[in-house]
């Protein structure tokens, strides 16, 4: 390719499931519906724990962040996923597409952060249930929650400048359904080393390092919990923390997934980014599914909530 042609990429394509367009009509029904129950789920959490006095703890603090990146990680890549459905239309701009990378690797990476949090806040509250009111404390939860944001968004300001300070002359077709660093970085056709070694290295310190925070705390969760004499006891100490370890296996799941997994040899690649963009808008809609079905505290403020505004309607 001559240097004229490294200088002109202005948008890029998002191949999506372009190949597959018997599914299109069905696919954006079907997506609608999902991000709207997505909305509304995450919505209801964050009026529960904003109106009912009772969930102002660390925990349900913690809780609320993670309904607000359940509301915005889709929100980066579902509304433009549905105008391609639509219209055909698969074109994003060069500036639209590091935008959408950027927010949707910082609100990812802010959800890694906030679990291990999550993690740790279920540790003490079993290991250490006397200490817990000291050990995270407002003050101390309000620092591990601008510390999760913070480093989601640097960690992603890194990701972002490496990949589009690359030259494009391949392709611009992006093979996904958003703009992503490994099919935005596939692309390129100048030295990728930087980008794949910060990759390799952001996620080696932070990806992995928040993973063994939460798999470390869940050890000695459940070491906590086989010591616990009564049934009774067994059963209320893992109560507290189910929620939360569904919602990490849900994460992890659909990460490893999505990312890790190889493609599958008996299908197309359209069916396996089909496959991701299910697993990928799924989960966001599932988490206060599963809050509001295990958490008693959350499903008695959700009817107190919800008994307000039938009363309002009436009145």
């Amino acid at each position: 390719m001559d240097a004229y042609n490294l200088t002109t990429v202005t948008q890029f394509i998002l191949i999506g499931i372009s190949d597959l367009p018997q599914v299109r009509y069905p696919l954006f029904v079907a997506f609608v519906i999902i991000y709207q129950i997505t909305l509304l789920g995450n919505g209801a959490i964050l009026l529960a724990i904003v109106t009912e006095r009772k969930l102002h703890t660390p925990m349900y603090y913690l809780l609320a962040n993670l309904s607000l990146l359940d509301i915005f990680c889709p929100s980066t890549t579902v509304p433009k996923m549905l105008n391609n459905l639509l219209t055909e239309d698969h074109n994003i701009s060069f500036v639209g597409c590091a935008l959408q990378l950027y927010f949707l690797v910082a609100l990812a990476g802010t959800e890694v952060f906030l679990l291990a949090v999550m993690a740790y806040d279920r540790y003490v509250a079993i290991c250490f249930p006397l200490r817990y009111s000291l050990i995270m404390s407002t003050v101390r939860c309000v620092q591990m929650l601008v510390g999760t944001w913070v480093a989601g968004f640097l960690n992603s300001f890194m990701h972002t400048m490496a990949t589009f300070s690359l030259s494009f002359c391949k392709s611009n077709r992006v093979n996904q359904y958003y703009c992503d660093i490994p099919p935005v970085v596939a692309l390129s056709c100048s030295s990728t080393f930087i980008a794949e070694m910060l990759i390799l290295l952001m996620g080696s310190i932070f990806g992995v390092g928040a993973f063994l925070i939460t798999l470390i705390s869940y050890i000695y969760i459940v070491s906590t919990i086989l010591k616990i004499q009564s049934v009774e006891g067994k059963r209320k100490a893992f109560s507290t923390c189910a929620s939360h370890l569904l919602v990490v296996f849900l994460f992890y799941g659909t990460t490893i997934f999505t990312y890790i997994r190889p493609s599958s040899s008996q299908h197309s690649p359209a069916r396996d980014r089909l496959i991701s963009m299910l697993y990928g808008v799924i989960t966001p809609m599932l988490n206060p599914i599963i809050y509001s079905l295990r958490n008693t505290e959350v499903k008695g403020a959700l009817r107190k909530v919800l008994r307000l505004r039938i009363c309002s309607q009436k009145t």
